[in-house]
């Protein structure tokens, strides 16, 4: 089966009466996975329901009639993350179910920052990148960019907070709640000793590399660091089965963490290679991605953000220097 018909067949069945929905999105990831997971006392917990088009909406639809599925049956929203793709139709299955959205605390700090009618987000990040000497035709369409998502967010769902640390009951057993920032604030991951299967969110991916971007006016400084370290945690695991938020569920998770380290480890290697010269961070930004710089806002602003995250890691560990000039940071080795 090629990637095409995998994004047709829209939903898998898994033991124990777990549902895999592949919820279409407007963009390269084609779709984001979500989770409907059968509860003891009746209905189903929903994993990370998707990014709020139209399209997603009669998925859900579709899918849940095939099922026998219908909004009441929701008895909880579970989200790993609150990047829109995951955290998008929240609020909207929650209009429908009268279901609780829970998240970290810290997931839903980021989300009213980058969504809530107070949010400033756009403005900072246009800010973040002039610093770093991304053009200004190309700032100028930063902030219309994030705007374009609040839409796909909306309804804005009322949210309940999981902790950072303890358990969850998911389908009649209790998961490890394992905190792994790094792709995103406040991200969370579900393990199970017992099954040996762990939800992972978008920390682990099965053959594409996680963002990780450095977010203006977040706490975590050095997010690539958290990365790595969360990867380490995760590596304790025991795990014979995981359940991502894109492309498929996977076995070789063990792996999967190998590459993933040795991956940054030859990038941040590879960065530092071209700082015999002194450079700009959106000079470098385009060395490293290339036509993704180009291809749209969407990709340039997750290209840019990574640069960073690289960068700044760099520089925590002594590897690099920064220094402000009339054009903006400069970063040397």
């Amino acid at each position: 089966m090629n990637k095409e018909d995998e994004h047709t067949a829209k939903t898998t069945e898994w033991p124990e009466g777990w549902i895999q929905v592949k919820v279409p999105l407007p963009f390269s990831l084609r779709w984001v996975n979500s989770y409907l997971i059968p509860e003891e006392t009746g209905g189903y917990t929903l994993i990370d329901p998707g990014l709020h088009t139209t399209e997603a909406e009669s998925v859900w639809e579709m899918d849940g009639r095939k099922h026998g599925i219908f909004p009441e049956d929701i008895r909880r929203i579970v989200l790993t993350h609150q990047h829109p793709d995951h955290y998008g139709l929240a609020g909207w299955f929650q209009e429908r179910s009268g279901a609780p959205v829970l998240m970290s605390g810290l997931s839903h700090s980021y989300a009213v920052r980058m969504w809530g009618e107070e949010r400033t987000m756009g403005q900072e990040w246009s800010e973040l990148f002039a610093a770093h000497g991304m053009p200004e035709e190309l700032l100028e369409q930063v902030g219309t960019h994030l705007e374009s998502f609040v839409s796909q967010v909306s309804p804005q769902p009322e949210v309940g907070y999981l902790p950072l640390e303890g358990t969850i009951r998911l389908g009649g057993r209790d998961w490890e709640i394992i905190h792994t920032p790094g792709h995103a604030s406040g991200h969370l991951c579900f393990y199970n000793r017992e099954l040996r299967h762990i939800i992972c969110g978008d920390q682990v991916l099965p053959d594409i590399t996680p963002n990780v971007s450095v977010i203006p006016g977040d706490p975590d400084r050095n997010p690539l660091q958290s990365f790595l370290n969360s990867l380490k945690r995760l590596s304790r695991c025991e795990v014979e089965m995981a359940f991502p938020g894109h492309r498929n569920p996977f076995s070789r998770f063990a792996e999967r963490i190998m590459e993933l380290n040795s991956h940054h480890t030859s990038r941040l290697a590879e960065l530092e290679s071209w700082l015999e010269q002194p450079q700009q961070a959106y000079t470098l930004c385009a060395r490293m991605f290339g036509k993704r710089t180009q291809s749209s806002i969407h990709q340039l602003r997750f290209a840019m953000s990574e640069t960073l995250a690289h960068l700044f890691y760099l520089e925590a560990a002594g590897r690099i220097f920064s220094e402000r000039n009339e054009s903006g940071i400069i970063y040397r080795r």
